[in-house]
């Protein structure tokens, strides 16, 4: 029996206001533009990824993105299934008016799937290349494609694509030290693959 082997743990009560530790924001090591990608990129499977349902208003986007310290949400069903991608542009940009003028709602009724970018129009970078990648590939990449976010993707042992990691502009400015201006040169990641191979 358990007991005979194992001392049994003092007890006592929890005091009245009692509290609790939160985890603290591990700081950034920094970086060149010659370290490892891999350096730069938020691992889902370390880190919980922050989404949001598509039937979410604004509210609730902003209040996801503020609790979770990011910029941007992935759009899952109740399955895990990605929708998209929301981000703090979106929301702060012209999409949400625009939808308010069309359809003669309030701000506080636009919902996620609105003005997310949706599955069908987003590219993921192989984590492979990802692996094989330095800091600087990846500057490149959101900058030819004038973007804030890149997801990246693998295969699991059960054939299914997964979204493994998140490569985000404002983490890798502030990793660098210095200021990343992404301005739209190309539209496709196989361009930007092509432009990086040359």
């Amino acid at each position: 029996m358990v007991r005979d082997h194992y001392k049994i743990l003092h007890q006592s009560s929890l005091d009245q206001c009692a509290s609790y530790y939160q985890a603290e924001m591990q700081p950034f090591h920094s970086v060149t533009l010659d370290s490892p990608a891999l350096d730069v990129m938020t691992d889902l499977r370390c880190v919980q990824a922050a989404t949001i349902g598509p039937d979410a208003t604004l509210i609730a986007v902003n209040n996801a993105m503020a609790r979770n310290t990011v910029r941007s949400l992935l759009v899952a069903d109740e399955k895990r299934c990605v929708l998209g991608i929301i981000t703090s542009t979106d929301i702060l940009g012209e999409k949400p008016m625009q939808i308010v003028r069309e359809r003669g709602i309030g701000h506080n009724e636009v919902q996620v799937r609105d003005i997310m970018t949706p599955r069908d129009r987003l590219e993921v970078l192989d984590m492979e290349d990802v692996r094989a990648a330095e800091v600087g590939h990846v500057v490149a990449t959101l900058k030819w494609a004038g973007r804030q976010h890149a997801l990246v993707a693998e295969v699991d042992a059960s054939g299914r694509q997964m979204v493994r990691g998140i490569f985000s502009t404002s983490q890798i400015a502030l990793q660098l030290g210095i200021t990343i201006n992404t301005t739209l040169i190309a539209s496709t990641f196989a361009e930007i693959e092509a432009a990086i191979a040359h």
